[in-house]
């Protein structure tokens, strides 16, 4: 095994967590591969809302999501990490290579040698939730999305909106000034959305229809309107709408690292203040995990943090002399 290539850290997962564990590694001089199961780095910002406004990031009063994945893998690369795309981990195993101990992963690709690992997988694989309504699996990809990758088709355009939390919340407010007309309907009286976003949406053009939920899509092979009823009374309304934009939240998937022996609450894995998880040398960050009585909060800025924890934990995992502070990246001459 002389001949195998073993890194000081290897991150699951290139979203927002991942990336800045990616740039932290480089800060610490250590060996760092990445590995994606999709075919770009970014994650959810990437793949599902590239278009969409990130508000809870600090420096930026708002950020669309494509220009912080941007600056994100700038920031994560600078240091030339090892960059393995379209690879879903299947496998953990630990092995030795001489005296050091090292863990064995293997993807659908190839083995990779590590000897930490920094879990950033976000929610895992995700799916989104769907109603059971045949009309809206018709349209789906025209006129009924799940998720925007280019916003360009609904300029000018007549949007209908459906659910209640963050996302749903901050795409009316992005389309606000975009669209011809937007349109959010919701089943219940109450956001599951930042206060200061509701209260935005309060005071925004949007036409926000509580107690309302989507029963039927009308068109021709373009949509041309919508039935929706108010499920507290049953009445029934038209409404004139050139898209449908789906916002109920994904069904998360944690795959094959549920079978890894990893301690988990629910879908997390659990973790200890210095975010390692039960086994020696493997950490995890963001919205993938969470720590013992903690109530999680799936904030990017809160993975900022957790991976920078775990990455300098895992510097000295490698490096038992290493200090677990190096000092302010002020201080650093990058």
């Amino acid at each position: 095994m002389s001949d195998v290539e073993v890194f000081d850290i290897t991150i699951i997962g290139a979203g927002p967590t991942g990336l800045f564990g990616a740039f932290y590694a480089g800060m610490r001089q250590m060996k760092t591969k990445i590995i994606e199961a999709l075919p770009e780095m970014g994650g959810q910002l990437a793949v599902l809302y590239p278009e969409k406004f990130i508000y809870d990031v600090p420096g930026f009063p708002k950020i669309l999501a494509k220009d912080l994945v941007e600056g994100l893998i700038d920031q994560a690369t600078q240091w030339r990490p090892t960059v393995c795309l379209e690879q879903r981990v299947e496998t953990l195993h630990f092995g030795e290579a001489g005296e050091d101990e090292f863990m064995v992963l293997r993807t659908n690709k190839e083995v990779h040698y590590t000897r930490t690992l920094l879990i950033a997988a976000g929610i895992g694989a995700f799916t989104p939730n769907k109603l059971k309504n045949e009309d809206l699996e018709e349209y789906e990809g025209r006129g009924v999305f799940y998720f925007v990758k280019d916003k360009a088709p609904l300029r000018n355009k007549r949007v209908l909106i459906v659910g209640g939390g963050d996302s749903a919340v901050d795409w009316a407010l992005n389309l606000k000034d975009w669209a011809r007309e937007v349109t959010l309907i919701h089943r219940r009286a109450g956001f599951r959305a930042h206060e200061s976003s509701v209260v935005e949406l309060e005071n925004s053009p949007v036409h926000v229809k509580v107690h309302y939920e989507l029963e039927t899509v009308h068109g021709d092979g373009q949509i041309h309107g919508v039935t929706i009823f108010n499920n507290q009374t049953g009445e029934k309304e038209q409404l004139e709408v050139d898209f449908v934009l789906m916002n109920l939240g994904f069904k998360a998937d944690l795959g094959p690292i549920k079978e890894w022996g990893l301690q988990r609450e629910k879908r997390y894995l659990v973790v200890d203040h210095t975010q390692q998880t039960a086994y020696p040398g493997v950490f995890a960050a963001g919205d993938i995990c969470v720590q013992v009585e903690v109530e999680p909060l799936n904030l990017i800025a809160t993975g900022f943090a957790q991976a920078a924890v775990a990455v300098n934990y895992a510097k000295r995992h490698t490096d038992p002399g290493a200090r677990v502070f190096p000092g302010h990246s002020s201080e650093l001459r990058l």
